[in-house]
């Protein structure tokens, strides 16, 4: 099999993470919490996410010219990214994100974004080759959006499938919009994009449909625990996919994990279903264990997993596609 090749465009974070028995409210004091320092940051977690499911994997971020910045930075290395896209900014720290996991394993997380926001559009002028050379590009919105829709125009002139994770969620503009291949929002950031509350297939359907409108020529709208609804404006297919069931310890980067792994399974020639049950594996195994970037799965864990699960039922349309003529 040919090797999956992806850049990821985004933010890199140090995750300083409590676990304590629930979220604390406004103005609230819990004690008794654990503390743990792990990587983090949406960009660097679908980059590593990527890497570690098998593809050859760039990454374009900035980092603080700081201690922190050098710990990402040797992480990224030892993952076997490429790292010749990383910047580093001596004005502006590396960024931070202080994360609250429940029991149950919620979580509220605040960000510093630090050096994430000087990731400016100049710089994607500087890393038009390595955008141009990939298959996938993969995006979140951890920096800014003037940055994130000049490296969609790039990729989208240059043939290359763009995917978009709209989060943290945000107004975007319609132009980018055009520009984006594969859609990736939550039931939250569905509803923020297009004002429709996703609480069901039906919803979810109608959701995806208004996405599509708006120019995105794939949906996927992401599900928590009920898995994902994807809705393909060129095939027709409009399908709720299922998760697999995983012991929930901390969701920190989970939707991360699942874009990475999305990422890799197209551009290795699976066909939407199969790329989102592969991503659906992944991110269910990085639950499964505390922290983000700790957390993700390598490529032999992922398909171990997935040997291990009932295939899913054909879609309609495929079987249709294959009933017997009446003679």
């Amino acid at each position: 099999m040919k090797k999956a090749n992806i850049t990821v465009l985004g933010s890199s974070n140090t995750d300083m993470i409590v676990q304590i028995q629930r979220i604390p409210g406004p103005g609230e004091t819990l004690l008794g919490g654990k503390f743990s320092q792990a990587a983090g940051g949406k960009g660097a977690n679908q980059a590593v996410a990527a890497a570690r499911a098998g593809a050859s994997t760039r990454f374009i971020a900035r980092l603080g010219a700081d201690m922190l910045g050098d710990q990402a930075l040797a992480g990224f290395v030892k993952d076997g990214i490429d790292v010749s896209q990383i910047t580093r900014d001596p004005k502006v720290a590396s960024g931070v994100a202080l994360i609250n996991v429940s029991t149950a394993g919620e979580n509220a997380i605040t960000v510093a974004s630090g050096a994430n926001a000087a990731l400016t559009p100049a710089i994607m002028k500087k890393s038009a080759a390595a955008i141009k050379k990939a298959q996938c590009l993969v995006m979140q919105l951890e920096t800014p959006l003037p940055t994130v829709a000049a490296a969609a125009q790039i990729a989208k002139k240059a043939g290359v499938k763009v995917i978009l994770n709209p989060a943290p969620a945000q107004k975007l503009p319609p132009a980018l919009l055009k520009n984006v291949d594969i859609l990736t929002p939550n039931e939250h950031e569905a509803r923020l994009l297009c004002g429709v509350a996703v609480t069901d297939e039906a919803s979810s359907k109608k959701a995806a449909e208004a996405l599509m409108k708006k120019g995105v020529g794939t949906v996927i709208i992401t599900l928590g625990k009920e898995g994902a609804y994807v809705a393909d404006k060129q095939t027709g297919l409009r399908r709720h996919l299922p998760t697999y069931p995983a012991k929930r310890v901390d969701s920190t980067a989970a939707g991360d994990v699942f874009n990475g792994a999305l990422a890799v399974a197209l551009a290795e020639g699976k066909d939407l279903v199969d790329a989102i049950c592969f991503a659906n594996a992944a991110a269910s195994l990085s639950i499964m264990k505390l922290g983000a970037q700790p957390s993700i799965p390598c490529r032999k864990q992922i398909d171990a997993f997935l040997a291990k699960q009932k295939p899913l039922a054909p879609t309609k349309t495929a079987a249709k596609k294959t009933k017997p003529r009446k003679r």
